[in-house]
């Protein structure tokens, strides 16, 4: 499910969108920046200060979350079940270590948000399929260097 591809994409975005529903059907987007793999099948993400996705996943497992690299304009869409693992559960330990390992302890994580994968799609940017003979991900690079005033370290 979590292929090479969609693991070097997770280890390289900065920034995922958590998707989620409240009890109304409402939807409720929320960036999270602390976020990883445990495996092929399962995502983590750090719950630092996120009570409505948190009440959402308590009512509603189902979920959304995609990543984008701004530079590629490319990334995934993936959609699954979550699961609060809280400080009291066994395994909180060892899967909050590997958020901040990767990151920070910085902040604290109220709890983990597990997600078991079911489906993924990939995201690009509509110039890959409008301008096939144009676009690359060096064209979209470059394109966004400049748009953003970012300069190759």
């Amino acid at each position: 499910m979590l292929t090479t591809d969609i693991k070097k994409s997770i280890d390289t975005c900065v920034l995922c969108w958590l998707a989620t529903v409240d009890e109304n059907q409402q939807p409720n987007v929320s960036p999270k920046e602390m976020f990883t793999y445990l495996d092929d099948h399962t995502l983590l993400i750090a719950n630092i200060a996120s009570p409505n996705s948190v009440r959402n996943i308590a009512q509603q497992p189902k979920v959304s979350v995609s990543f984008v690299d701004v530079f590629t304009q490319k990334g995934f869409k993936l959609k699954g079940e979550a699961k609060l693992i809280t400080k009291e559960d066994d395994s909180y330990t060892a899967k909050a270590k590997r958020l901040t390992d990767l990151f920070s302890d910085k902040f604290p994580i109220q709890s983990v948000i597990e997600i078991r994968i079911i489906k993924v799609d990939p995201i690009q940017a509509p110039s890959y399929w409008l301008f096939p003979d144009n676009t690359t991900e060096q064209s979209q690079i470059e394109g966004a260097m400049k748009t953003y005033g970012v300069k190759p370290g």
